[in-house]
């Protein structure tokens, strides 16, 4: 599951974006219902995932240049908490272990914070963003193949919180302090992109025909790719 990590690059590759007519629909979200892992891999990978991006915003809070920053990162970081005791609870009523669930995920996901953690706290900001933007998106595609009622409880606790509004009110503040910072956010987002998939592209059961696997996944991550480019747009950098 984690080959992932073995295969990862020096300088990622930026992925290119087909345009929509040659995707999906606009408007329409595919799942990946036969590709879901089973619910108790999906809630450990989902769990741990919302652990590490908030101990990511716990840093980012130590480290913030002021106490208006650390007021609105520590309530961003209480709704990333929210969200991960919302999937152990889902755990816990399947009477699993969600520390025993979790731990299968950890290396993989703790290996890649590390990948994605920045060289600064602007970078940090733009990394936790970035990523829990795209793999909450993905996430919520696996939702199909899980119990309907698990998968209604947890549309409602992965859909994006107030956790990103603090954030790109912190890095609109710092482009705008610094033109410099633009340009280097831009490079670091689209090196974070590469990684990204990587970590969901793990979660996924595939049947082994990789020209058919291909053909159900790239509809699916040309519009996750299109949603981390509005978000580089939304910021300002260029995708």
């Amino acid at each position: 599951m984690f080959e992932w990590l073995k295969k990862r690059r020096a300088s990622a590759t930026v992925p290119v974006v087909r345009p929509r007519s040659e995707g999906i629909p606009r408007g329409t979200r595919v799942d990946l219902a036969d590709m879901s892992p089973d619910p108790v891999a999906y809630l450990g990978q989902v769990a741990y995932f919302e652990l590490a991006v908030f101990e990511s915003l716990t840093r980012a809070i130590n480290s913030a240049p002021d106490l208006a920053a650390k007021e609105g990162l520590t309530a961003a970081a209480g709704e990333v908490l929210a969200k991960h005791q919302g999937v152990v609870a889902e755990l816990r009523a399947l009477d699993v272990d969600p520390a025993v669930a979790m731990q299968p995920f950890a290396p993989a996901i703790d290996q890649f914070e590390k990948l994605t953690h920045g060289r600064d706290w602007y970078e940090m900001l733009l990394g936790v963003y970035l990523t829990a933007g795209f793999l909450d998106d993905f996430f919520i595609r696996l939702l199909a193949g899980l119990p309907s009622d698990m998968g209604k409880r947890l549309e409602v606790l992965l859909e994006p919180d107030r956790s990103a509004e603090v954030i790109v009110a912190e890095l609109r503040a710092g482009i705008q302090a610094d033109e410099k910072l633009s340009s280097r956010l831009a490079l670091w987002g689209r090196r974070l992109v590469g990684d990204t998939q990587l970590v969901a592209r793990s979660a996924l059961h595939v049947s082994g025909n990789r020209a058919t696997d291909e053909e159900r996944i790239e509809p699916v991550f040309t519009d996750l790719i299109a949603a981390h480019t509005r978000r580089m747009d939304g910021l300002g950098l260029t995708a």
